[in-house]
C-alpha cells in the first residue's frame, strides 16, 4: 500500500484494467465482503408471473433512515432534512422521505449487493501470477503501473461489459462506508486525517479510503 495506488487503463475495445497484488485483492474482497454484510439482503424476487404493477405497489420497505451512520449514508433520505426542502413544512418533508424510502430502499439495497457480490466474484476468477507481465499484452503492460505489472503474486483485472459500472458503484459505497465510520463530510478532511501517525489506530481506514478513491478516480477518467 506505501507504492503509488492502482490505476485503471482503458482495454481495446472497451472496458478497464487493472494490476492488482496479491495483498491488493484480498484487501479489495474482505472490504467488498464487509460491505455485503453491512447491507444485508435485498428485496425477494417476486414470482415470475406476478403483475408488476401489484409488485411495485406491495413493496413494503422501511420508512425510517437506519440507525447505523455507515447505512445512513448509503442509504439518505430523497429530500433534504427539516426547513431543508424550500422552506417546506418539516413534517410533510419527513412524510415524502418515508414514503419514497418504502418503496425504493429495498431494490437500492439489492443493487448495491450486486455490485458488491459482482467485485468479489471478479476478484475471485483471478489467476495470481509470479510476475503479473508474463503473456501480457505489451501495450496493456506499458499503461499499468509499472511496479504492480513486475510484483509477484498478482494479477491483472480487467473490466467489461457491465463490470465497470459495477465497481463504479462498489468503490462509491465502499468510500462512503469508511468516511461515514472516519466521520469525514468533506474531502478535505481525508486530508488531515492522511497527516495522522502511522501509531493512529485509524491510519490503515484512511489510507484504504485515499486508495479506494485512487482506484473510483482513474476508473470514472477510463470510462
Amino acid at each position: 500500500m506505501e507504492r503509488e495506488t492502482g490505476t485503471f487503463v482503458p482495454l481495446d475495445g472497451g472496458g478497464a484494467a487493472v494490476a492488482l497484488d496479491e495483498i491488493e485483492i484480498q484487501i479489495l474482497r474482505s472490504l467488498a465482503v464487509q460491505l455485503l454484510e453491512l447491507i444485508g439482503p435485498g428485496a425477494a424476487e417476486p414470482a415470475a408471473d406476478a403483475d408488476p404493477l401489484a409488485v411495485l405497489f406491495a413493496a413494503d420497505g422501511p420508512t425510517e433512515p437506519p440507525s447505523d451512520p455507515a447505512l445512513a449514508r448509503l442509504f439518505p433520505d430523497a429530500y433534504g432534512g427539516p426547513g431543508g426542502d424550500g422552506g417546506a413544512d418539516p413534517e410533510e418533508v419527513r412524510a415524502h422521505s418515508a414514503e419514497f424510502r418504502r418503496f425504493t430502499e429495498n431494490d437500492l439495497r439489492t443493487r448495491k449487493r450486486e455490485d458488491a457480490l459482482a467485485v468479489v466474484r471478479s476478484l475471485d476468477a483471478l489467476t495470481l501470477d509470479d510476475g503479473l507481465d508474463d503473456g501480457l499484452d505489451d501495450g496493456l503492460v506499458d499503461g499499468l503501473d509499472e511496479e504492480a505489472a513486475d510484483a509477484g503474486g498478482g494479477a491483472v483485472l480487467e473490466l467489461t461489459g457491465e463490470l465497470p459500472l459495477r465497481w463504479l458503484g462498489s468503490l462509491n459505497d465502499l468510500r462512503l462506508t469508511i468516511a461515514a465510520r472516519l466521520e469525514i463530510t468533506e474531502d478535505d478532511e481525508s486530508a488531515v486525517l492522511f497527516r495522522l501517525p502511522d501509531d493512529d489506530p485509524r491510519k490503515p481506514m484512511v489510507m484504504a479510503y485515499l486508495w479506494l478513491g485512487g482506484l473510483q478516480e482513474t476508473l470514472i477518467e477510463t470510462l
